[in-house]
């Protein structure tokens, strides 16, 4: 799984990281973790309020360290 953390590196963003490696961890599963801090490649995805989670390519989340049951939910099925 590909995980990008999008945001200026704020200590919310820095929770998320951290947050997403944790739960990462706990079930075994492998990711790719990248942070991306410039602003316009972050409004490429349309995020609008940071820290944006992409998983796989895929906008998640935008505004605010998520919860961990919504972190886990990412993992779904199989993790």
């Amino acid at each position: 799984m590909e995980f990008k953390v999008l945001g200026t590196g704020c200590a919310n963003c820095k929770n998320t990281v951290a947050l997403i490696e944790q739960v990462a961890k706990e079930r075994g599963v492998a990711i790719s973790l990248h942070k991306v801090e410039e602003p316009r490649d972050i409004m490429a995805y349309g995020v609008m309020r940071t820290p944006g989670v992409v998983v796989d390519g895929q906008v998640v989340h935008g505004g605010g360290v998520p919860s961990r049951d919504k972190v886990e939910s990412w993992f779904g099925a199989g993790a």
